[in-house]
């Protein structure tokens, strides 16, 4: 049954439509995944659907006493208020109805006001407010104003879920979110008892989460069951099936457009009917919204670095009395690309600084590489002119920009990005957060640099764009710092994980965010297995010196080449183990029989098992 529906939907703005006769509804129980390109109305979407702005025509149905919240990208949220009054908002109309009958005159109707306090369970709403604060892990009493922005979403959070609402409507909430609390989020609204709709272009979030994916494609609303790896087999057969049928068709229109055109005998017996449908397809062919071109994204890298950009050897780094980073040693070769993971606060930017040479450490070693070009993409889009346009944002003064050997008008340029030639002399506050962020891309790709430094970038940018962006990424001779908290982005991009472990702590591992996962969970494992079993404390003896390590064995040949292929092994488990989770987050799968489902089931285990042989393999040769 649905909760919320919209039917044969328009929605205008100027003269592009983002909603063009759409239908959507929302079942009870549903946690639906809204995606879409930048700029395609998704937002838009979700405030009509809050009640927040209205449709150009079209019909809204809402259950009869349904309750929604909708929480924004960014919220608005009282500063000078405490977390606890900021959430207890979210129970507004039972903190009235209490004090309404607390203090009531002999005009009350206290029966009514007794009656709907019961029955939103209005009499304990400060424990409601603290039971939610407690599942967030937040500290009631802090002051709004001095959090960062990840714990402001959580408050904002907060005071939605404290309002136990039948929907809720989520923009983009794991923007400014750590791992750590993204895991957090997929736990809590895996048992939201509610329906959800949420925009998010975390891909692995919506394979964790959503049960249903609905993308927002050329003013229409289509549904796919299951996650949003089921979604992308399925939109690659459909896309390949819209391709053949247009081709079929413009090849008919071009057959009829020929016989139209033929002589005076031809024109004489030609037939009203056919020239009928002729005058249809036509019109079709104009009404026809195709799919919006790919963004080209390309770089100029400048000249080559050293091969050796950065050694750092026992650094350490603090502030005041709180240590950021603690005797931490590595070596970033030329065409590394490291991800920095960590919670926010941890000083992921206080060590990339120290890496760039920009910051000097308290004690320890850091050697820069030669002939070193950085970029940087700005997480807060701070050194953005709102009032400039395009144009002068990309080229300040010119029409043409150089990227490499290659010179480019700079409309063209736009383009590149999928922004029109209309819009090169538009002002940058007319952009959407994601459009704003795809032209700091075209900015940073337009200079040349051997080494990027990439903070969030992956904020508000739609799922297409983020694969290019990781295809560029992959084939990009220079090296790559990248700090995100979108998991499969880093998956796909960096060789090399350095994470944040406490207290100052940070360790690297080969690989991703997963294979950090399995490296530490392994090792934890491994650890837990190992330790000796407690026994009585033997009498003190003679301090003895620690033997000397035992040198490192050079590889040998038939190692070496083993070494060599395991990237290759461990790349094609992993994406038989990405085909394996579509197959059990689908339908499809439950209906071929349970033998069919044991075996795939046990094939799941046994990837995971291998997998993990793999890697502790690769880590092994690797440290010798």
């Amino acid at each position: 049954m649905a909760v919320l529906s919209i039917s044969n939907a328009h929605l205008a703005f100027g003269h592009v439509a983002l909603l063009d006769g759409a239908n959507f509804s929302l079942e009870i129980g549903e946690r639906v995944g809204l995606i879409g390109r930048n700029g395609t109305g998704k937002s838009s979407l979700l405030k009509i659907l809050a009640g927040l702005e209205k449709l150009d025509d079209g019909l809204l149905q809402l259950q009869q006493g349904l309750t929604s919240v909708y929480v924004p990208q960014e919220p608005e949220l009282r500063a000078d208020a405490t977390i606890f009054e900021v959430v207890s908002e979210g129970v507004a109309e039972a903190k009235a109805l209490r004090a309404r009958y607390e203090i009531h005159d002999e005009n009350d109707d206290l029966a009514w006001v007794q009656e709907r306090i019961e029955h939103i369970g209005a009499w304990n709403w400060e424990q409601r407010v603290d039971e939610t604060l407690q599942r967030l892990g937040l500290d009631g009493s802090r002051l709004v104003g001095a959090l960062s922005g990840g714990l402001k979403k959580r408050v904002a959070l907060g005071r939605a879920l404290v309002a136990q609402p039948d929907v809720l409507l989520l923009d983009e909430p794991t923007n400014h979110l750590d791992l750590d609390a993204i895991t957090w989020l997929e736990e809590l609204l895996n048992n939201f008892k509610g329906s959800l709709l949420l925009i998010t272009h975390d891909r692995a979030f919506l394979d964790n989460v959503a049960n249903r994916i609905v993308e927002l494609d050329r003013g229409q609303l289509r549904g796919y069951p299951g996650n949003f790896a089921a979604f992308t087999a399925a939109k690659e057969y459909e896309l390949q099936n819209e391709a053949l049928f247009n081709a079929r068709f413009d090849k008919l229109l071009a057959q009829e457009e020929v016989w139209i055109r033929k002589g005076v005998e031809a024109r004489r017996t030609r037939s009203v009917a056919r020239i009928q449908r002729l005058e249809a397809m036509r019109l079709a062919h104009a009404a026809r919204r195709d799919v919006q071109g790919k963004v080209k994204l390309d770089i100029d890298t400048g000249g080559a670095s050293g091969k050796i950009v950065a050694e750092l050897e026992n650094v350490f780094k603090s502030y005041g009395d709180r240590t950021i980073v603690r005797d931490f040693t590595a070596t970033i070769l030329r065409g590394d690309k490291v991800g920095l993971v960590g919670p926010n606060g941890a000083g992921k930017t206080t060590l990339l600084k120290l890496i760039l040479g920009e910051l000097a450490p308290d004690s320890g070693e850091v050697r820069q590489g030669s002939r070193l070009s950085v970029a940087y993409f700005d997480q807060m889009r701070d050194t953005l002119n709102l009032d400039a346009t395009l144009a002068d944002t990309i080229s300040p003064g010119s029409e043409w920009i150089e990227i490499g050997s290659q010179k480019k008008h700079v409309k063209s340029y736009l383009g590149d990005f999928l922004f029109s030639p209309a819009r090169a002399n538009s002002p940058v506050k007319s952009l959407s957060g994601g459009e704003r962020n795809r032209l700091l891309l075209a900015r940073l790709f337009a200079r040349p640099a051997n080494v990027l430094v990439l903070d969030e970038p992956t904020n508000d940018l739609d799922i297409e764009t983020l694969e290019l962006l990781e295809e560029l990424l992959a084939e990009y001779d220079g090296t790559v710092f990248l700090v995100s908290h979108d998991r499969r982005f880093l998956d796909n991009v960096v060789t090399s994980t350095i994470v944040s472990e406490g207290d100052g702590r940070w360790r690297e591992y080969e690989g991703g965010v997963q294979d950090w996962l399995l490296q530490s969970k392994r090792a934890a494992a491994l650890q837990a297995k190992q330790a000796p079993a407690p026994a009585p404390a033997p009498a003190p003896a003679p301090a003895v010196a620690a033997a000397p390590a035992a040198p490192k064995r050079k590889l040998s040949y038939k190692e070496q080449r083993e070494l060599d292929e395991l990237p290759a092994r461990i790349e094609a488990l992993e994406t038989e183990q990405a085909q394996v989770a579509a197959l059990l987050a689908g339908t499809e799968l439950y209906t071929q029989g349970a033998a069919r489902l044991a075996e795939v089931t046990a094939r799941a285990g046994q990837i995971e098992d291998e997998l993990m042989g793999l890697l502790e393999r690769w880590e092994a040769l690797g440290a010798r």
